[in-house]
């Protein structure tokens, strides 16, 4: 499917030079060429959405999956991912679709229409975009969100959270939920690895917590990389500027792609995870089996037990806290 994109202007002094203003990489794209996402094309002087309704993966996911853990615990989502990406993380887990472009692997076709019929089949709370970076197949997202939002269904976004102000303002009020995915709490490592920027991300989340959206941040703990406690303090303190009741969750990181350090070690993990949890409400860890569980910030009764995607519910009537009655952020 064939679809303009969104956000782009002329360049220069000629009229077939575009420069895409889609996330803060602005990149100037001439004629054939697509920008640095791989998914957006100068076409003849238009700029296309090559992935418009093409898409690498359909799945039934549980939410703990986004991970989403405060967000209709328990529950399922039809979850679709697509190609490309606008960063270059060399651990990436999902690289074989991040990393590529469109004509690079089979992808099927889908509108969102039958996403919607699909996710009404299957009981989803809605829908999530996630696997690669949704925010640039922005067209479809939109086109899908507004579906979705008319149908009483929920719309996630599991993202790196780089994109412009001004796009994400259009697309805000038709997302319900987002995990952003938050690489270093320092500019340097984010342009050396990640060909981004750290203000843009923080802006990102700021703006979602503004809305009043259902936020939770990931952080995957590299060793020699982002473990650093110092760095690792003022994230925890920007988290709590925000709203310490924020979902914190602490992923192991594995040797993927480009990347062979050896994995997190637990010791680590723990560590990180005591430092937040003395400021932060709801601190988890992924990648593995402990401390997955959900405990009341007010008097620590166990709300939520998990086990791999294994969900309990113990001691939660609504959102409310059975043990203490306190009030709680978890959407069920």
């Amino acid at each position: 499917m064939e679809k303009e994109a969104l956000f782009y202007s002329r360049y220069g002094p000629g009229k077939d030079v575009l420069r895409c203003e889609l996330c803060p990489r602005m990149c100037v794209i001439r004629p054939g060429k697509k920008g640095s996402c791989g998914v957006r094309q100068n076409s003849d002087g238009v700029l296309y959405a090559l992935t418009y309704g093409k898409l690498s993966s359909v799945s039934i996911d549980p939410l703990e999956k986004k991970p989403l853990y405060n967000f209709f615990p328990g529950r399922e989502i039809l979850s679709i991912g697509s190609v490309g990406c606008n960063f270059t993380c060399p651990w990436c887990q999902n690289y074989s679709i991040s990393q590529v472009s469109a004509e690079d692997i089979s992808l099927r076709e889908a509108t969102p229409e039958e996403l919607a019929a699909l996710a009404q089949k299957y009981n989803s709370v809605g829908i999530a975009y996630t696997y690669n970076e949704p925010l640039i197949n922005f067209e479809f997202v939109r086109d899908c969100a507004e579906l979705f939002r008319g149908l009483s269904l929920k719309n996630v976004l599991v993202t790196n959270g780089y994109i412009n102000e001004k796009p994400l303002a259009l697309l805000m009020p038709l997302i319900d939920a987002a995990n952003v995915d938050i690489k270093f709490f320092r500019q340097e490592p984010y342009k050396k690895y990640c060909l981004g920027d750290l203000d843009s991300v923080m802006r990102t989340v700021e703006m979602f917590v503004k809305a009043g959206k259902h936020i939770e941040l990931t952080f995957c703990v590299i060793p020699g990389l982002n473990d650093d406690e110092n760095d690792f303090r003022e994230m925890i303190d920007w988290i709590w500027a925000l709203s310490p009741a924020i979902p914190l969750h602490l992923s192991r990181y594995f040797p993927a792609y480009k990347q062979k350090t050896p994995p997190t070690s637990l010791r680590t993990l723990d560590k990180l995870r005591d430092l937040a949890i003395r400021k932060l409400d709801f601190v988890y860890q992924g990648n593995v089996s402990a401390r997955t569980g959900t405990y009341c910030p007010h008097c620590r009764a166990l709300l939520i037990a998990r086990e791999g995607y294994s969900v309990e519910i113990k001691a939660l009537h609504g959102s409310r806290c059975a043990n203490c009655g306190a009030d709680l952020p978890i959407v069920v």
